[in-house]
């Protein structure tokens, strides 16, 4: 049994965080749901990555180009092209599982991340056109998408919310996620919506180890170093392990189990930037010490790749729990405010995202000049 069906066993899924339209053609994603991936993840960063570098998407583009459209449209031909794909490969594994897994995330535009209207419109739009049952909507957790998530909810729309840093911010959602399923059934329609809460994991030990080195650094007492050095790399899982719990108590109250007898699931946790960024902390570091049922972990290809080689599996999740509590204790008496780092993060990454499409239109934009002069000295 593989690393991958060892964690299934434990009720966790594995999702790629990450989609190419060579390893589409190739074979390679294929394989890797042979091997036990069960779902896909992407965002503009990943996009901008797959699409601006190497040539594989160079004889779509022309064929675009032949047919007049804008950078713009083309960008989004090409993702929903590749997430059309990436779903039917998913599809059986979908259908297995009854709609358990097997799902294909594909986000709004990050430049209407602040409006809540357009977010709305952008998402069932992108719904319609991908036209696949087992493709995610991804919006941001922005205090403007938490309407347009719910309201997409209730429209049936299936939903990854992403960019979650914050326990009170992840609350919100899953509230959310709850009222739309108490309004299709009041409404009489069905509960069976499916829906993620992408909970961020390594960007938060990297805020926060800064700003704890930065005490460490100033700090005159011996004593109060040592209680600081204790917080570096331990932060961002002590907040996934409390998401979890409060995972755990809003999905298992007799309301929602009204709701589960007429076909709802939970919305489950799903772990996001488990990629390592300290090259101190192990490279599987976010995967081995947050395995639980009723979650989902997305991982890019080299931390997928590192756990299928010396990942340790095990239910680490609920283990050592109150140590957890505890640390974010720990943290607020060193007097360092967790709720405004996770505010800046939050920022932060739609500001980053914004930035990667933007660098995407940019991007294809001189390369359709390139191939536009090509032809025309051809």
């Amino acid at each position: 049994m593989s690393r991958l069906e060892q964690l299934a066993a434990r009720g966790q899924s594995v999702w790629l965080d990450n989609i190419t339209r060579g390893m589409l053609l190739s074979g390679e994603l294929k394989s890797l749901i042979a091997q036990g991936v069960r779902g896909l993840t992407s965002n503009p960063s990943i996009f901008e990555k797959a699409i601006a570098t190497g040539a594989e998407y160079d004889e779509p583009l022309r064929r675009l180009l032949a047919q007049k459209m804008s950078v713009e449209d083309i960008v989004e031909r090409l993702v929903v092209e590749d997430i059309r794909d990436a779903a039917d490969l998913f599809r059986p594994l979908y259908d297995r599982t009854s709609g358990e897994d097997g799902y294909v995330s594909i986000e709004v535009s990050p430049l209407l991340a602040r409006n809540t209207d357009a977010t709305l419109a952008e998402a069932r739009r992108l719904w319609k056109w991908v036209d696949r049952p087992n493709v995610m909507i991804k919006i941001p957790a922005t205090r403007e998408g938490l309407p347009a998530i719910q309201r997409c909810l209730t429209d049936g729309i299936n939903i990854n919310v992403t960019l979650i840093f914050s326990l009170e911010r992840y609350d919100e959602v899953a509230q959310a996620y709850r009222a739309a399923l108490e309004t299709r059934a009041q409404q009489g329609l069905g509960v069976g919506v499916a829906s993620v809460a992408s909970f961020f994991i390594s960007r938060i030990d990297t805020s926060v180890d800064k700003l704890v080195q930065e005490k460490i650094q100033t700090s005159p007492s011996a004593k109060e170093k040592d209680a600081l050095l204790e917080l570096l790399g331990k932060v961002a899982i002590a907040n996934a392990k409390a998401a979890y719990r409060l995972f755990q108590k809003r999905f298992s109250d007799e309301k929602f189990a009204a709701l589960r007898t007429l076909g709802a699931r939970p919305q489950r946790p799903l772990w996001a930037s488990t990629g390592t960024k300290n090259p101190h902390y192990s490279d599987v570091l976010y995967v081995d010490q947050l395995i639980g049922a009723s979650t989902v972990n997305t991982l890019p290809p080299a931390t997928l790749a590192a756990f299928l080689d010396h990942g340790q599996v095990a239910d680490t999740l609920e283990s050592d729990a109150d140590e957890a509590l505890k640390t974010l204790e720990r943290l607020k008496a060193a007097k360092i405010d967790l709720r405004r780092v996770t505010e800046t993060l939050e920022a932060e990454g739609v500001r980053l995202f914004a930035e990667s499409y933007e660098k995407l239109i940019a991007s294809l934009r001189a390369k359709k000049q390139a191939l536009e002069l090509a032809a025309a000295k051809g």
